[in-house]
């Protein structure tokens, strides 16, 4: 599994990003691109303590959905959303673009940090496993969009 903490793996994603545009059109689901790119910032805030979701932990989700987060399974399409981490109201392309981009950046310049806080429905992650699972998120969007 790719790692966002991988430099190779990071230009990928950002230049996948980079490569869409305001007319993008999903494979599948209900979110524009532009909303898309303002969802896939959530998993990345959390990681970085810049949002703090109340998500009630369940042990379903610890149990049986934790390790699909960072295994080599693609998740399948149309998985649904955690309620709070929808985005139904519309979005700017360009400023989520860059807020993403951004936030890439920022999560990646945190390969060597050993301290994370617990995810707030997850539980703990290693760093290899903070790095995986924020490229498996990335990249299924992203595949979504077709880039």
């Amino acid at each position: 599994m790719k790692s966002l903490f991988d430099e190779t793996t990071q230009n990928e994603i950002e230049t996948r990003i980079k490569s869409l545009s305001s007319g993008s059109s999903p494979s599948w689901g209900k979110m524009d691109v532009s909303q898309m790119l303002f969802h896939c910032q959530f998993p990345l805030k959390i990681a970085l303590q810049k949002e703090h979701p109340k998500l009630k932990p369940s042990l379903l989700a610890k149990l049986f959905f934790k390790k699909s987060l960072y295994s080599d399974k693609p998740w399948a399409k149309n998985l649904p959303t955690h309620s709070k981490l929808k985005v139904v109201d519309q979005k700017e392309f360009e400023v989520e673009q860059k807020g993403l981009l951004e936030l890439v950046t920022e999560f990646s310049n945190q390969k060597n940090k050993t301290d994370w806080d617990p995810h707030p429905m997850f539980g703990k992650f290693t760093t290899e496993q903070w790095g995986k699972m924020q490229y498996k998120h990335l990249d299924h969007h992203l595949q979504q969009f077709n880039v």
